[in-house]
């Protein structure tokens, strides 16, 4: 109870902050639609309505997975699928550097969903099978590879993704395609020194990289409260000390979120300069399973919040959504059962797909 009760008031303080210093170019609702939308097109809400529910239920059933038995880990992203879906909807998908990468963190799930990843897909990872695209079954849930959408593996060693990315940045930048890198993390990480490392080598004079350099702020490292371990005030703060084009968002708030991501975006593939994008939302499920997993009382709930929004507007009828929840409810449970049937990795498999096509890995064999 006592968590709770300090995460809801932590929360409390987020949402103050982010009322306060609103993003630029978000209208304020005044009550109209087209205000209360700030002018995105029927289409688009109800299109990132529907893949933040998937994305949530795709979130709920990893857990109920794992609490099942039928996992040995669970960590993601509930809560963050404000953030996620605009971010995958507004990414350049394809392969090489003439597309976007992307080098997420462990909760990247609702980007992928937005992307066009199947439900399945994540199930099998969390179930370690095989039949998983990513790692072929050996790692944990929301580890994700795609490289035909430019999608870096993600990596359990917090943030060193902020490094990574300035390798395809530098890429993208020799080719001169307009395109962008995107690095995702989490507010504790950006303790390490490889967020730092991102900063200084993303905006040397002259030779700027195109990345977009985010964090999903919500509040808490694992168990440790946000607000006693960081000097400034802002963690985009130490963005503007290199210069870098930064702001901090509401995170929980899809329009204002894909508002700034396509403004930021545009800017990027443009001037082939860095931007930075702090965003604040909930973890609605605790760190991960080694938390319990649970629903924590307090925070504000993206999904639901947005859904308000669409019944009140009239864009959304109660029956639809409904019927939206239960469509992928039942393809998540089904696709769990025809998971169960798939096989493990093999033995022999564990070399495989270390080097890039399938060189031989095994030592034994060299």
């Amino acid at each position: 109870m006592q968590v709770q009760v300090s995460r809801a008031k932590n929360s409390k303080k987020i949402s103050s902050r982010v009322n306060k210093k609103k993003s630029v170019g978000v209208k304020k609702a005044t009550g109209s639609k087209k205000n209360l939308f700030s002018g995105l097109p029927k289409e688009l809400l109800l299109h990132m309505h529907d893949l933040m529910v998937k994305s949530r239920v795709l979130e709920e059933r990893l857990i109920k997975i794992y609490k099942a038995g039928d996992a040995f880990f669970w960590i993601g992203a509930p809560g963050e699928e404000a953030w996620g879906v605009p971010l995958g909807l507004l990414t350049k998908k394809g392969q090489g550097p003439k597309y976007d990468y992307l080098h997420l963190h462990y909760r990247g799930t609702p980007t992928l969903v937005a992307m066009g990843m199947p439900m399945i897909d994540s199930i099998r990872l969390i179930m370690n099978r095989s039949t998983d695209p990513s790692t072929g079954g050996r790692n944990f849930s929301n580890h994700y590879c795609y490289p035909q959408w430019n999608v870096a593996p993600v990596s359990s060693p917090i943030e060193v993704q902020y490094g990574m990315a300035l390798g395809t940045a530098h890429v993208q930048k020799r080719h001169k395609s307009q395109a962008l890198t995107v690095v995702t993390g989490g507010d504790a990480g950006t303790a390490e020194g490889d967020f730092a490392t991102c900063l200084v080598w993303a905006s040397r004079r002259g030779q700027e990289l195109p990345m977009l350099i985010t964090v999903q702020n919500n509040g808490w490292g694992i168990s440790t409260a946000f607000e006693g371990q960081h000097g400034e005030t802002e963690i985009a703060d130490r963005a503007r000390a290199f210069n870098i084009r930064s702001r901090v968002i509401n995170g929980n708030d899809p329009v204002e979120t894909y508002l700034a991501l396509q403004e930021e975006m545009a800017a990027i593939r443009k001037t082939g300069k860095p931007s930075f994008i702090e965003a604040r939302l909930s973890r609605l499920y605790g760190h991960s399973s080694a938390s319990g997993a649970n629903f924590v009382g307090g925070e504000l709930d993206c999904v639901r919040e947005f859904e308000k929004k669409l019944l009140t507007s009239g864009y959304l009828k109660e029956s639809q959504a409904k019927k939206i929840w239960e469509a992928y409810e039942k393809e998540g449970f089904e696709a769990q059962q025809q998971v169960r049937t798939e096989p493990g990795p093999s033995s022999e498999s564990i070399w495989d797909h270390v080097y890039a096509d399938n060189e031989n890995a095994d030592w034994r064999k060299f």
